[in-house]
């Protein structure tokens, strides 16, 4: 028998192996389920013309229940904005996370591959390093050569090219006559998918589904064309709103003391067919054209529930980040003015939404932060190294410390000819921002010269809205000429210290 000494030892030996087995079983449970997933998936959602009229940032008109869950699952990034404000140099500065004149594109027929032709594009890092890549809907600027980078893909782009007139309108008033603008609004009693942002979303849902059954990880692109013009959405979204209830812009009239640069119709509107030439809308028109917008909003909304949806249903939540963001932001008759392409506010911020596998929920920052950003920002969250040359940083530090200080300053600019409403190539002119916590200051400047020929700055605190240009205040010198140093020492003297 053994003594009482040696059975007292057996059972202290035998709880220190309980006890270590249970040690190793929960640190073996806790490193299963903290951990990331060795590759994450990304799924990328564009949507165009899109500004921040959603509930998550604040807008009490919108119906944006489905991207709003998405909020509460990620992080919201208040003060984002685009490098310019139409579709195909926007778009370039998030896929290629270099800024208009790095890459040398300001307008809708330039490819970047004729300035850059080795360029790594956001898609195409993703691929080279093991990702499958895939593009449905509007990703690069839908027409002719720049909608096409066969090296950014791993199988070939669904509809990318869209010009079918019955993927645009439903009415048979608007399937008659020729072109592709006619009415400036629609609603039809149709289903999602008799447009093509349904007819999209559809193949992404069933793409979903295939690449969900692979071992390999995924970076798939997804590009919805609504809210852009014409607003045609199905009967069920206009009907979510009562049009007397939208309010009219806050101001609309141009900015007091702005320069006819800053100003300057692109004329998109006034193509269409129920829309005078002259610009001259009334207030019926106005109320029906934001009601049509806000009616778009939701049909994408809803768009983007069903992926929602579908990502949780193919259990997909735990290992892919998505990312949601609008190209541009746009004007519905605010300062007088209506679409984009320009550097005013309301079209250069865009919503940037992103969740990722084990980040803080429900977070939002007021930081400023740019397109060129977004690619180091989804290569750091999936353990990639950005390639060089990028112009912008990771957002990832603002994911658990939001309210850190962060950019003094982001930059857009938007090119004009002497005399015409639309640019090419660069233009005569280009208006180059610089926008802070508080201010945005404007330097139009002649391109060949580079001289200055007008100014404009607007004060946030006092006018929001952007209403009158102060640049020309002599209380504003100081102001103006530490905005212009900004602007002339250019983006890298405004990022973060711990960028730099």
């Amino acid at each position: 028998m053994k003594s009482c000494s040696s059975k007292r030892l057996t059972i202290r030996y035998s709880r220190k192996l309980i006890a270590l087995a249970i040690v190793v079983i929960n640190a073996s449970w806790c490193d299963a389920s903290d951990s990331k997933p060795e590759h994450l998936n990304v799924l990328f959602i564009a949507i165009d013309d899109m500004r921040p009229a959603l509930g998550c940032y604040g807008d009490r008109v919108a119906v944006s229940p489905n991207i709003d869950r998405l909020a509460k699952r990620g992080v919201v990034f208040n003060r984002a904005y685009c490098q310019q404000a139409v579709c195909c140099p926007s778009r370039l500065s998030i896929l290629t996370a270099r800024r208009p004149d790095t890459i040398r594109v300001w307008d809708l027929k330039t490819h970047f591959r004729d300035t850059l032709p080795d360029v790594v594009t956001l898609p195409q890092h993703f691929k080279n390093n093991g990702y499958h890549t895939q593009s449905i809907g509007k990703i690069y600027h839908g027409s002719g050569k720049p909608s096409k980078d066969p090296p950014s893909w791993s199988a070939p782009p669904l509809h990318d090219y869209v010009r079918d007139p019955k993927l645009r309108y439903a009415l048979a008033k608007n399937l008659q006559g020729s072109g592709l603008k006619r009415a400036a609004s629609e609603s039809a009693d149709v289903d999602d998918n008799t447009y093509i942002d349904g007819i999209v979303c559809d193949a992404v849902v069933k793409t979903l589904g295939e690449l969900s059954s692979k071992q390999q990880p995924f970076f798939l692109a997804v590009g919805f064309r609504k809210p852009h013009l014409p607003f045609c959405a199905p009967k069920k979204y206009w009907d979510l709103y009562e049009r007397e209830s939208i309010p009219l812009p806050v101001s609309g009239k141009l900015p007091k003391d702005a320069p006819e640069l800053a100003t300057r119709s692109w004329r998109e509107l006034e193509g269409y067919s129920d829309i005078p030439k002259d610009g001259n809308i009334t207030t019926a028109k106005i109320r029906e054209l934001r009601h049509g917008y806000y009616a778009c909003v939701s049909y994408v909304d809803a768009l983007v529930g069903r992926l929602l949806d579908e990502v949780r249903k193919l259990k997909l939540e735990d290992n892919t980040v998505i990312v949601l963001w609008g190209d541009h932001g746009f004007h519905l008759g605010e300062q007088g003015l209506w679409t984009k392409a320009n550097n005013y506010e309301l079209s250069t911020r865009v919503p940037l939404i992103v969740s990722a596998p084990g980040q803080s929920h429900g977070v939002k920052t007021d930081a400023l932060v740019e397109f060129v950003d977004v690619y180091p920002t989804l290569a750091d969250i999936c353990g990639l190294d950005a390639p060089k040359g990028v112009e912008g940083i990771s957002l990832t530090p603002l994911f658990d410390q939001p309210n850190q200080s962060w950019k003094r300053a982001v930059f857009s600019q938007y090119p004009r000819s002497f005399q015409s409403n639309r640019h090419r190539s660069h233009g005569d002119i280009m208006g180059y921002a610089v926008r802070t916590q508080r201010f945005r200051y404007v330097e139009w400047r002649e391109w060949k010269s580079k001289m200055v020929v007008a100014r404009e700055l607007y004060d946030h605190d006092s006018d929001p809205h952007e209403t009158r240009n102060v640049a020309a205040d002599p209380q504003r010198a100081s102001t103006t000429q530490k905005l212009a140093g900004i602007l002339a020492d250019g983006w890298k003297s405004a990022l973060p210290r711990v960028s730099r």
